[in-house]
């Protein structure tokens, strides 16, 4: 009992001296490693798009043939993330994301030398594997190696590169695509790079967290450690007293029972449905949006123009939320953040003015920049470090069904609505879901700056 004990006060002890730290506090390379993960995961995300016009044709697709890619590479990021994510839990946030890479890298050369729809559909569905997987791991790992207090703005800092990987896909894809016979597989190629971040990780410290709950205290302490000398060299000056925190609750057993049982069961629950009502409208925009626009009358390049304003957007809607991230409670924060993209949809859906339109689609893309990383960060603290990358699996990932249903119901509603009122009937659909996502927010949990233990809500 005296051994238990003294664990236990010494587990805490290292996680009050972690919280209390102002700043980043480990290598730098951390930052860019995940950040490249994560800028790589995101372009892998929508490049299928802006390819399919093209290898659809070479690789003789029939029309029914054409959505498969898509479809496998979504199924492909649910089922990455709840497998990894269980195996991130249980051996490690390290092995998790080297995994993670290691299934993209293979997914896309695999796509970028298909042959055939069943090449190609099984190089989407390992890229998807890997995709979910990436997101959900680095989103447990961030929080967990970043200090109490500024979990937020290193959440927005790593997401920014994921903003810049979404923006530039369409600016590679016109450079790439109309103009070279082989245009689509080197964009596709291009997601293979992120292999490279993999000869970093022998550098890449392990989340202490983590290690904490498998009750490895020694290589937590040596961690902690660092990134205490590594902040008082930054600060020059003493560091801030600890301030007494509660310790992990430690259980053995698959992650993902961990979940099923309160109060996880229940935030499982609310979080699955905020992501799977966002994701409905989200991929209806991502996949159709130049198809409506071009229904209303505009030409195809004037449509892809109108999305080529989401490029700067995206990143400068992830540095608010870095500057942000930390100085108001997170979920109020993603609430303001979607009602701006709520209105954003309206705005679009009722005029027919190209500047309003290009100034909406910006709106859009900064708002979706400012609170899409608050999101990640506020369903990762929502789980116990024992189960966190899998609570994001179930439910970011399995909330991608969103995005599977969401584009075959915009277009039900398009089609119902017709040529009159279909593009206002569409834009509202995808407004709707936001404003609905909007009104479950306040009903997730209050985590800004603090403990991930206090947050867990477990005793």
């Amino acid at each position: 009992m005296k051994s238990n004990s003294y664990d236990a006060d010494a587990e805490r002890e290292l996680i009050a001296r972690l919280d209390r730290l102002p700043l980043w506090p480990h290598s730098k390379l951390v930052l860019w490693v995940v950040g490249i993960g994560y800028l790589i995961a995101f372009f892998d995300i929508t490049n299928v798009a802006f390819g399919l016009p093209v290898f659809s044709k070479v690789l003789h697709f029939t029309a029914g043939q054409q959505a498969i890619p898509i479809t496998a590479s979504l199924i492909g990021y649910i089922a990455g993330s709840w497998l990894n994510s269980n195996f991130a839990d249980m051996i490690g946030r390290k092995g998790g994301i080297m995994t993670a890479t290691l299934l993209f890298t293979v997914g896309c050369i695999g796509t970028a030398f298909a042959v055939g729809i069943v090449s190609m559909v099984v190089g989407r569905f390992i890229t998807g594997m890997g995709i979910g997987a990436e997101i959900a791991v680095i989103s447990a790992y961030i929080g967990e190696m970043a200090p109490a207090s500024v979990r937020g703005r290193y959440t927005g800092l790593a997401s920014m590169f994921a903003m810049i990987g979404l923006g530039i896909v369409p600016v590679i894809a016109l450079m790439l695509v109309p103009n070279f016979p082989w245009g689509w597989r080197a964009m596709f190629l291009l997601g293979a790079l992120g292999g490279l971040t993999l000869f970093a990780f022998p550098w890449i410290p392990e989340s202490p967290r983590w290690l904490l709950s498998k009750r490895r205290l020694a290589e937590a302490a040596a961690i902690i450690d660092a990134a205490e000398a590594r902040a008082k060299a930054r600060i020059g000056d003493q560091l801030p007293p600890p301030i007494e925190v509660a310790a992990e609750v430690h259980m053995l057993g698959f992650p993902t029972t961990a979940l099923f049982r309160a109060p996880f069961v229940g935030r499982v629950v609310l979080l699955f449905l905020l992501w799977f009502i966002w994701y409905l409208g989200t991929y209806a925009w991502l996949g159709l949006g130049p198809t409506f626009f071009v229904a209303r009358g505009y030409t195809l390049a004037h449509s892809i123009a109108f999305m080529l304003t989401s490029s700067i957007g995206y990143p400068l809607g992830s540095l608010l939320a870095t500057a942000l991230g930390d100085a108001f409670e997170r979920k109020y924060s993603i609430l303001i953040g979607m009602l701006v993209w709520t209105a954003g949809f309206v705005v679009i859906g009722v005029t027919g003015s190209s500047t309003v339109i290009y100034v909406s689609v910006f709106l859009l893309s900064v708002s979706n920049g400012f609170f899409v990383p608050l999101m990640y960060a506020l369903t990762a603290e929502s789980f116990p470090t024992r189960a966190r990358a899998t609570g994001v699996s179930l439910t970011d990932g399995a909330g991608h069904l969103g995005g599977a249903i969401g584009p075959i119901m915009a277009i039900a509603i398009y089609s119902w609505g017709g040529s009159s009122v279909g593009f206002l009937a569409v834009f509202l659909f995808m407004a709707l879901t936001g404003l609905v996502t909007a009104m479950i927010l306040p009903f997730t949990i209050n985590a800004t700056r603090k403990s991930l233990e206090v947050v867990s809500g477990e005793r």
